[in-house]
C-alpha cells in the first residue's frame, strides 16, 4: 500500500505551481478584456486611406516631431540617433543638420530662425553644424526627465511640457503604469532666462501648440484623452479651459498647419484593455508585471491623425488600424506629413488623391 503521506516533492511542486495559478487568475479579466476590445467593431469620425508613401527609408530613425519652414521649404525633425534632421519638400532628400547628443523629441521654429529643440531632458537652442545650446533643463529644484512638446510665440517667449519630473524616455510607461501626475506645462522667457511652472499635475503632458492668434497655448494631456487651453494673453490670462475631451485615442504633438486647424497626432486608438488598466490600479500593476518580463501584448493600434479647427470641433481623421506610434502630423501643402518615434521612416499622403470621407 503507498504511503499516504505526501512526498516533500510533491508539495514543492505544489507550492511552486500556486503562483502561476495566481497570477493565471489575475490576467484572466485583462485577458479578457484584450479579447473583447479585439472583438469590437471599429468606429471612427471619418474613413482614412492608407496609400502613403514612406520617406528617408532607413535615414530617419524615429521622427518625433516635425517643423516647417516655409521659406525654404524645409522640413526638420528631431531622430533617434541624436541628429536633428532636414528634409527637402520637393526631392525628400534627407540632411544631417545638427547633432543634440541626446534624443531630440519636440523641435520647433524660434523668431530668428534657429530651432528649439525639447530634448529629453532639457530645452535647447540650436543653428546648423553645431551642439545645443542649454536653455532650460529644471524648474523649481526638479530636474526635467522627460521634456516633450515645444513651441515657441510671436514675442520669443518659449513653451515646453515636461512629460515626467520623474522616469525618463526609456521608462516612460511606468509613468502611465504609476497613474500618478507627473507632468508640467512650462514658459522660459529668453531674456530674463527664467524658466516658469504654469500648470502642474498633468497625466503625461505632451505637445504644444500657440495659437494664431498668440492669445493661449494648446497642450496635450495624454492618459486623460485630451487638450487644454492655457490663456497666455487677455482677461483670462493664466487660466485654463477644456479644448477638446473623450479623444478616439492618446494625443502626442499638436501642429498648426495655418490655414485653421489643428492637426492632433494619436500614437493609438482607444482600448479597453488600457482604459481597464488605467482605471484600476491592481490591473496597471499586473500590466506592469507583463511589461517586465516583456509579455505584454501589443496594444497600440489604429494609430493617426485628427484635425480639428480652432474651436476644438473634428473635422477630418486619418488612421490605419495596423498603425502605431505616429506622434505627429501636419498638413503641408497637398500633403500630410506623419511622424513616429519608432519607425524609421516618415510618412507622406497625398490629401487631393485620398481625402477623408464622412461615414457618418
Amino acid at each position: 500500500m503507498a504511503d499516504p503521506t505526501p512526498s516533500q516533492s510533491s508539495m514543492d511542486r505544489r507550492r511552486s505551481s500556486w503562483p502561476l495559478g495566481l497570477l493565471t487568475l489575475i490576467l484572466a479579466p485583462v485577458a479578457a478584456a484584450m479579447l473583447l476590445y479585439q472583438l469590437d467593431p471599429i468606429t471612427q469620425l471619418l474613413s482614412p486611406s492608407t496609400r502613403s508613401e514612406m520617406i528617408g527609408v532607413g535615414k530617419l530613425l524615429g521622427p518625433e516631431d516635425i517643423a516647417y519652414h516655409p521659406d525654404s521649404h524645409l522640413i526638420y525633425t528631431g531622430c533617434a540617433d541624436g541628429w536633428v534632421k532636414r528634409v527637402t519638400l520637393n526631392d525628400s532628400v534627407v540632411q544631417n543638420w545638427a547633432f543634440t547628443g541626446g534624443r531630440p523629441l519636440g523641435v520647433a521654429l524660434g523668431r530668428h530662425g534657429q530651432l528649439i529643440v525639447a530634448d529629453a531632458e532639457k530645452v535647447g537652442s540650436m543653428g546648423g553644424n553645431y551642439m545645443v545650446k542649454t536653455l532650460t533643463d529644471e524648474a523649481e529644484g526638479l530636474k526635467f526627465k522627460l521634456t516633450d512638446g515645444v513651441d515657441v510665440a510671436v514675442d520669443g517667449m518659449i513653451y515646453f511640457t515636461d512629460a515626467s519630473y520623474k522616469y525618463s524616455l526609456k521608462e516612460y510607461i511606468w509613468d502611465i503604469l504609476e497613474g500618478r501626475p507627473h507632468g508640467r506645462l512650462m514658459s522660459f522667457d529668453p531674456s530674463t532666462k527664467e524658466t516658469k511652472v504654469l500648470v502642474r499635475d498633468l497625466f503625461f503632458a505632451n505637445g504644444v501648440i500657440v495659437s494664431p492668434d498668440q492669445n493661449s497655448v494648446i497642450f496635450c494631456e495624454s492618459v486623460m484623452k485630451r487638450c487644454l487651453k492655457y490663456h497666455i494673453q487677455g482677461e483670462r490670462k493664466g487660466s485654463m479651459d477644456k479644448f477638446i475631451n473623450n479623444l478616439s485615442g492618446t494625443p502626442d504633438n499638436i501642429l498648426y498647419d495655418g490655414e485653421g486647424h489643428y492637426w492632433i497626432a494619436l500614437p493609438m486608438g482607444n482600448s479597453l484593455a488600457w482604459d481597464v488598466a488605467l482605471k484600476y490600479p491592481w490591473i496597471r500593476k499586473v500590466v506592469a508585471i507583463m511589461e517586465r518580463y516583456k509579455v505584454r501584448p501589443h496594444m497600440e493600434k489604429n494609430g493617426g491623425v485628427l484635425v480639428v479647427d480652432l474651436e476644438g470641433n473634428p473635422t477630418a481623421y486619418y488612421y490605419d488600424p495596423d498603425l502605431s506610434e505616429v506622434t505627429s502630423g501636419v498638413k503641408i501643402g497637398n500633403h500630410l506629413y506623419c511622424g513616429s518615434i519608432t519607425a524609421p521612416y516618415m510618412i507622406r499622403l497625398d490629401l487631393h488623391q485620398h481625402a477623408a470621407r464622412a461615414t457618418m
